[in-house]
């Protein structure tokens, strides 16, 4: 006998199995609070910011604990010592508003059902509120509000939901005694669950944009580093690809500069000569890929220590005064230090002009100690002035910091007492061959 395949179940079997699941939902954020039992404001950047829910649920429970008692005995005819423990038991819990107030209306609830069923006992004023009493639907409300700032609105739904449903339970106990405060206390208690949960949202909404602008920040700033290599890598590129050409041109016509080589010595300079043909495919190669699309390569040679004169001479063109003290005697300076320095340099003077125009620049280049010392400093701007750019892009610094790492050197940069700006590098330079020392083998 063959089975049908199953069905998709009843419309009834499946608004069943939801309904239980959104009941044990709604019970699961009622026995579990959505948050750590941190304070409200814990966060906060002043003192008497932190400490204020502190006082505030201090001064409610002075204040609903007496006001409690006095009601109960006096209104509801209540004995002493049964107001006593229903007064504390619905305004002591209150305390706890300022890190658990889940836990707190757990007391609370059951405690104001409580005094209902007490005063439903006793004989009351004509005029009394019941189910709650006026301290209590006050004091509620008050816990409400903790609640709409620190739970979720599944949790916060339930509890207005429970709460309705109490009061309208106890109304249909005694529909003769009831008045208006189980109605009072579901339409003020919609209200202030609603001013609070749209408080905490417009809470964590702040908290999440304050978070994607940290992270865009730093993912900004990384950006920034890798463009910043990127460029350095590609003027890197021309410096070493020449000494590679050197090496190839040496190599190739070594035979022919050199007479009565060997065979093998023969083979090893054309081996030479086709590894640095090799490698130099390779870094253009290298270079086509840290090239961005539509981008052309520079064919200019890169600048070195010996354009510096002219860098100042047309920053001073463009109304900067700048003046430059180069050392006549620096040594041998390797070409990456070489354009490491003049970019410094460049980007130093670059910075005066946008953010402090006019200023008073010295520009200082010279060796001392087996480094080559780059030093830019510039006073404060001549007159109050808007900057030409009143935000950088932020490669400036980032662009020194890689220059000078690369070269094994270090960088210090920051602004000075009288409103000036000081730049200065420090990179390694080759020591210097002595003259007594013996010249290098050109042996193979």
């Amino acid at each position: 006998m063959s089975t049908s395949p199953a069905g998709p179940p009843p419309p009834a079997d499946g608004l069943v199995s939801a309904a239980r699941r959104n009941l044990r939902e709604l019970a699961h954020g009622l026995s579990h609070a959505s948050h750590p039992s941190t304070p409200l404001l814990a966060g906060a950047p002043k003192p008497w910011q932190r400490m204020l829910p502190y006082v505030v649920v201090l001064a409610l429970t002075a204040i609903f604990i007496p006001v409690t008692i006095n009601v109960l005995t006096t209104q509801y005819d209540v004995p002493g010592a049964l107001a006593g423990a229903l007064g504390v038991a619905q305004a002591a819990p209150l305390l706890m508003l300022a890190h658990r107030p889940l836990q707190a209306w757990w007391i609370i609830f059951p405690a104001d059902i409580a005094g209902a069923l007490v005063v439903l006992s006793r004989s009351a004023e004509p005029n009394a509120l019941w189910p709650w009493t006026a301290p209590a639907l006050i004091a509620y409300l008050f816990l409400l509000l903790a609640l709409g700032l620190r739970e979720t609105r599944r949790t916060v739904v339930g509890v207005w939901v429970v709460t309705a449903a109490a009061g309208a339970a106890l109304h249909l106990i005694a529909p003769d005694r009831a008045s208006d405060s189980a109605l009072l206390l579901s339409i003020l208690g919609a209200v202030v669950l609603v001013i609070g949960a749209a408080v905490r949202e417009r809470g964590e909404a702040t908290r999440r944009l304050a978070e994607q602008e940290t992270i865009s920040e730093a993912e900004r700033a990384q950006r920034t580093l890798l463009e910043e290599r990127t460029r350095i890598a590609r003027e890197l590129h021309d410096v070493v690809a020449h000494h590679m050409s050197v090496i190839t041109v040496q190599a190739d016509s070594a035979p022919y500069r050199i007479s009565g080589l060997s065979e093998p010595a023969q083979e090893e300079f054309a081996s030479i000569a086709a590894a640095a043909r090799e490698s130099l495919g390779e870094m253009r190669r290298l270079l086509s890929v840290l090239r961005s699309d539509g981008t052309e390569g520079d064919r200019a040679p890169q600048p070195g220590l010996d354009r510096l004169q002219q860098l100042v001479e047309a920053t001073v063109r463009a109304g900067l005064p700048a003046e430059l003290a180069l050392a006549a005697e620096l040594g041998e300076v390797p070409s990456a230090v070489d354009l490491s320095a003049y970019r410094i340099v460049q980007e130093a003077l670059a910075n005066v002009v946008r953010h402090a125009p006019g200023a008073r620049t010295q520009v200082s280049v010279r060796a001392a100690g087996g480094h080559l010392n780059v030093l830019v400093v510039n006073g404060p701007a001549p007159k109050p002035a808007a900057p030409l750019e009143s935000a950088g892009t932020g490669h400036g610094l980032v662009g020194m910091r890689e220059r000078v790492r690369l070269t094994g050197g270090t960088l210090d940069t920051g602004p000075l007492p009288d409103g000036g700006f000081r730049v200065a590098a420090r990179m390694p330079l080759p020591p210097a061959v002595s003259p007594s020392a013996p010249p290098p083998s050109e042996d193979l």
